[in-house]
Parts: structure tokens; sequence; C-alpha cells
């Protein structure tokens, strides 16, 4: 049983030992994919990317341009696939890709070379269009850990709990 004292309005934990979360069917069924991927099964890894495709995806969009969003994905997963014998806690796999997916955007923002913005006018009409494109450029300017978990919900459309769970 661990000793706790009251300090003021906080209780402090001494004897604590930090055990992890017991990992759930669905993140041992993970990383039952990552072991297949490794054992040469390229059908776990498209389960794999079935999988947090979104997860990803949520993550780029949340950092980058819309239009460029796709090829960064597609880069998250060819280096998760040439990577991924690296990944020392196979019950991690969401996080780890998150983790790669947000390095790949700020490696986006590295390389990119200075653009134009076109003025207003020239734009499109398109007001549906425009109005998400000014929505998701309203939660870019958020906070990293707002703006991850706004897209994750409205765009991909993941639920708070799958949000917690794949992001570790």
């Amino acid at each position: 049983m661990p000793e706790s004292e009251m300090t003021g309005n906080l209780f402090l934990f001494t004897n604590v030992a930090a055990t992890p979360a017991p990992a759930t069917e669905k993140v041992k069924a993970e990383a039952r994919l990552v072991e297949r991927v490794g054992e040469g099964d390229e059908e776990a890894f498209n389960e794999i990317y079935k999988i947090f495709a979104p997860l990803v995806h949520g993550i780029v969009l949340a950092r980058v341009p819309r239009d460029e969003a796709a090829d960064i994905v597609q880069e998250v997963f060819l280096a998760a696939y040439k990577n991924l014998h690296t990944l020392r806690d196979k019950n991690a796999v969401g996080a780890w890709l998150a983790m790669i997916a947000r390095n790949r955007a700020v490696e986006f923002y590295r390389q990119a070379k200075p653009t134009e913005e076109l003025p207003e006018d020239l734009r499109g009409k398109d007001d549906s269009q425009t109005e998400a494109r000014e929505i998701l450029k309203a939660i870019r300017a958020l906070p990293e850990t707002y703006k991850e978990t706004l897209v994750l919900r409205l765009v991909e459309g993941m639920t708070g709990q799958e949000i917690a769970e794949r992001t570790g």
C-alpha cells in the first residue's frame, strides 16, 4: 500500500511503482500484426495501414497544407515499413506511427521552398472548400495538442477514446 501525506490540497504518494497499463485486445492484435510483418507477411502491413491511416492522415493534415498531406502520409508508411524492425514496443505501433507523422510534417517545413499566396480574388469561388480551408487554417493556429486532436476528431471521425488509444 503506498504511503501518502497531505500537503495543503495536494496528496503526495511515495513508494508507488509505475506500471504500464495492460494492453487491450485491440493493441494485442496490432502487436501481432507487427510480428507478422517481421515474419515477412506483407498483408499484415496492409492491415496496419488500414487501421492507422486515418490517425496518420489527421496528424499530418493538422500540420501541413491539404494538398501535401497524402504524399506525406505515404512517406510515413514507407518509413514505417522500412523501420518496423526498430520498433521496441510492439504494443505502441500507433504512438510510433504518430511520432513518425509529426516528424515528417516538421521535415516538410524544413525542406519547403518559399511560396507566394494567391490573392483572394484569383481563387475559385467554391464556398465549401474555402470554408473548409479557413477552418483548417484556424485549427492549425491552435496549440499542437488541440489541433491534432481536433483534426483527428472532426476530419478523421475518431472518438476521444480512439484518439487516446492510438496516440499513446
